[in-house]
């Protein structure tokens, strides 16, 4: 009989699901310090240790950008095909604002949560 529940649990899944719950969240905060191109904000990502690959940032970018959140610009590049940079527009700084409380709240919460005072 197996007594480590642990075992049974596949940690990497809960941790991946985590991971996407604030992803939204991190590329927004991003894109609030300037305009950026998707290969610049996968290191950002990366750099902060929230792994994130094209096939997920793309359609994740898109989907922003159909609720109004962000828009971009094409800027031709000398080493290849134009770019596309993306930066907030006032809606997505607004949106951005409130995310940003409601995250401020549940890591207040969580805290209070797993650190109980005694």
């Amino acid at each position: 009989m197996n007594t480590n529940p642990t075992k049974n649990m596949n940690i990497e899944n809960t941790k991946a699901q985590m991971r996407k719950g604030v992803l939204e969240f991190c590329i927004l905060s991003t894109l609030s310090e300037k305009e950026l191109y998707p290969t610049e904000i996968i290191v950002r990502m990366k750099d902060a240790c929230l792994v994130v690959v094209e096939g997920t940032l793309y359609p994740l970018l898109t989907r922003l950008k159909n609720m109004g959140l962000l828009t971009y610009r094409w800027e031709e590049s000398t080493s290849g095909p134009p770019r596309k940079y993306y930066r907030l527009t006032e809606v997505g700084v607004q949106f951005l604002g409130e995310l940003q409380t409601s995250w401020d709240d549940l890591v207040k919460a969580v805290h209070s949560v797993t650190n109980p005072k005694p």
